[in-house]
């Protein structure tokens, strides 16, 4: 009988054609790593997703360790496969719970282990990146207003009235710039809010597609091409 608890796709050893080639033509080319080596990868890749958490943490290096968050989680899903992806971001959650306390490691389930997941899913079935930059987007915006809902629970403030405040400087000035003498409402001020957050969260999302063109194809697991808009804008080839 087939052992139904193990985690391990039946198509996880799947690795691809190390020279980089267009999402259509992607090709399983062997089917005989073992389930241990399966595991290794996965505990490997998790340890070392935790690991960036923790020197950013601690060390900060500016925006350049966050761009790899997501991408060991999904690294690990273009090698073995959705069940092991979903291990690896759930031994990185139990990792950072351990080292750093749950509310850390929920932030970074939050949305970079989703974030991880969602980019290796379409990663490896080569969807283009305009749509996986909109899905990545949206996952991001979701974890922004998730970690101010969990923040404001643990200090016992409204930090999303701080954000407003902040936000409605913004839009008085950008008024005045215009020569529009009107008072902005409410509902003016939470769109632009939601707006520059989705905005800087699809940079995000397009600054790791970029990083993770060049580790991945080093590694022997290219993603998808850029479309041709960005390739003209980076001269890319």
């Amino acid at each position: 009988m087939t052992d139904k608890s193990n985690w391990v796709d039946e198509d996880s050893s799947e690795s691809y054609y190390s020279k980089p080639t267009p999402p259509n033509q992607l090709k399983p080319i062997s089917k005989g790593k073992s389930k241990t080596l399966v595991m290794v990868e996965t505990a490997f890749l998790a340890s070392t997703s935790a690991l960036i958490w923790l020197i950013n943490y601690y060390f900060p290096l500016g925006p350049i360790l966050r761009l790899f968050f997501p991408i060991p989680i999904a690294l690990i899903y273009l090698r073995q496969g959705q069940r092991a992806a979903w291990m690896a971001t759930l031994v990185t959650s139990l990792l950072l719970s351990v080292l750093m306390g749950p509310v850390r490691s929920i932030v970074f389930l939050i949305p970079y282990g989703l974030m991880g997941v969602q980019l290796g899913l379409f990663w490896r079935r080569g969807a283009t990146w305009n749509f996986s930059l909109i899905v990545g987007g949206i996952i991001g915006t979701f974890g922004v207003f998730f970690r101010v809902a969990l923040f404001s629970l643990f200090l016992g403030e409204d930090l999303w009235s701080y954000f407003m405040v902040q936000i409605t400087e913004l839009a008085n000035w950008i008024f005045l710039k215009l020569g529009l003498l009107i008072e902005p409402s409410l509902w003016m001020i939470e769109l632009l809010a939601l707006v520059m957050i989705f905005i800087s969260n699809i940079i995000y999302v397009l600054t790791v597609h970029l990083a993770a063109l060049l580790v991945l194809d080093k590694l022997g697991n290219p993603i998808p091409r850029p479309p041709e808009w960005l390739k003209t804008i980076l001269d890319y080839d």
